[in-house]
């Protein structure tokens, strides 16, 4: 036992049992009974978490002195995840605490797994956090202003707590249904050039799926590209290419929390679950530094006040009042080469020869960024009519904050 108070002490200090100990009402996943034959009921493992839930039983038991429970945790969670490196290693520390003090977390790998046991350690402290400190209920991601009607569902990922969350679409309200544990870039995020090695930060979508039969075993079970660099990070002088969400090799569990070379990876059976969701251009992944919620009220508060401004805009265009229609641009915008008032001018002359407009606004989405730029992406089907021409093309507009104003500083087809 002096051995087991030893290791707790160390493995304490690494900061594991500090995660586990943070537990609270949010994090507090529903329990699922089932059967064994001839026996009695027992906690079945959780299907949205992944390993968390019985790697937190296994901290548990050892944070209270069980032993031997936490050795039967650990079975059960090698069993359930064969590849999970990180189990085999707390089994490795339990077995040898039995037989003298353990000095610190890992021993149980030997002496030459230095780097490796630190990318384990990492791994187990942003799972239990993660897994321990979720979100309330009632509570959303700022980012997700407005889904429109066949964007089913949204992918959030929070790269400090290496975590990716799944909301779906409920009538336009945002409804958290799953969370994933996931690794990024080695050198973390806000990518800014072709091969620094980090994750870009950013309002994003989905692009193609790639299936399995398609990729080398580097990418698991298959994986999504992402549409970066967008028209803003463009605009920004960011470069790249080759950022996607796909999986681990066939003998991985899972990877360190930063150890991919931008990507956002997950365990392959967290893609294929989370894969069921993503809709081929249609899903938008947002990628946080650290996540804003809001409450509903505040949500719906912000969304409102973004859908009026859009609706001004769209009014102003149909009176062919130029100066009313040209206040909601930013004097930083430009189109097609021409300055803010070059373009002002053209459209003074074009609104001249028509009588009537007509504008249309459908299947709206605005998604706000999540970066140190504060912009919001709205895209939508416009559906364009005048006295002498008529068209319909889907549209992207990208909305900043100037002088306590939404302005438009860019757009075009989407």
């Amino acid at each position: 036992m002096a051995g087991l108070s030893r290791s707790l002490a160390i493995a304490t200090a690494c900061g594991l049992l500090l995660a586990a100990g943070t537990v609270g009402a949010a994090g507090k996943a529903p329990k699922h009974l089932k059967k064994d034959a001839g026996g009695p009921a027992v906690e079945a493992i959780y299907t949205d978490s992944g390993p968390e839930p019985l790697l937190a039983k296994v901290f548990d038991a050892i944070e209270a002195n069980r032993l031997d429970v936490a050795m039967q945790q650990t079975e059960m969670l090698i069993k359930a995840y064969p590849n999970f490196r990180l189990a085999h290693l707390v089994k490795g520390d339990l077995l040898l605490a039995r037989s003298r003090p353990l000095m610190s977390f890992g021993e149980g790998g030997g002496p030459a797994a230095g780097e490796k046991i630190a990318d384990l350690r990492d791994e187990a402290i942003v799972r239990l956090k993660g897994y321990r400190t979720k979100p309330p209920a009632d509570y959303v991601p700022r980012y997700l202003l407005q889904m429109h009607p066949e964007q089913k569902h949204a992918v959030v990922v929070d790269t400090q707590k290496s975590r990716l969350y799944l909301y779906q679409n409920d009538n336009g309200t945002p409804r958290f249904i799953a969370d994933y544990y996931i690794s990024q870039g080695k050198l973390g995020a806000e990518k800014a050039r072709e091969g620094d090695k980090k994750t870009p930060i950013g309002v994003y979508h989905v692009t193609s799926s790639l299936p399995r039969q398609k990729l080398t075993d580097f990418y698991g079970s298959g994986a999504f590209p992402i549409n970066y660099p967008n028209d803003w990070d463009k605009r920004q002088g960011r470069n790249g290419h080759g950022i996607w969400l796909h999986g681990t090799p066939s003998d991985t569990f899972s990877r360190p929390p930063k150890a991919s070379d931008g990507c956002v990876v997950l365990a392959n059976q967290d893609l294929d679950s989370l894969s069921k969701s993503l809709q081929v251009g249609l899903t938008p992944v947002i990628i946080s530094n650290s996540i804003e919620w809001l409450s509903l009220d505040d949500w719906q508060n912000e969304r409102s006040s973004l859908l009026k401004v859009i609706e001004e805009w769209r009014q102003d265009w149909e009176s062919r009042d130029v100066g009313h229609y040209a206040r909601h641009y930013s004097h930083k915008f430009n189109a097609d080469g021409q300055t803010y008032q070059g373009w002002v001018e053209q459209k003074r002359k074009v609104n001249a020869g028509k009588s009537w407009i007509k504008v249309g606004t459908g299947n709206i989405s605005m998604f706000r960024n999540p970066g140190k730029e504060e912009h919001v992406v709205v895209t939508f089907e416009q559906d364009y009519r005048s006295s002498n021409l008529s068209n319909q093309m889907k549209k992207r507009q990208y909305w900043i904050k100037e002088g306590g104003h939404w302005k438009i500083v860019f757009e075009g087809a989407a």
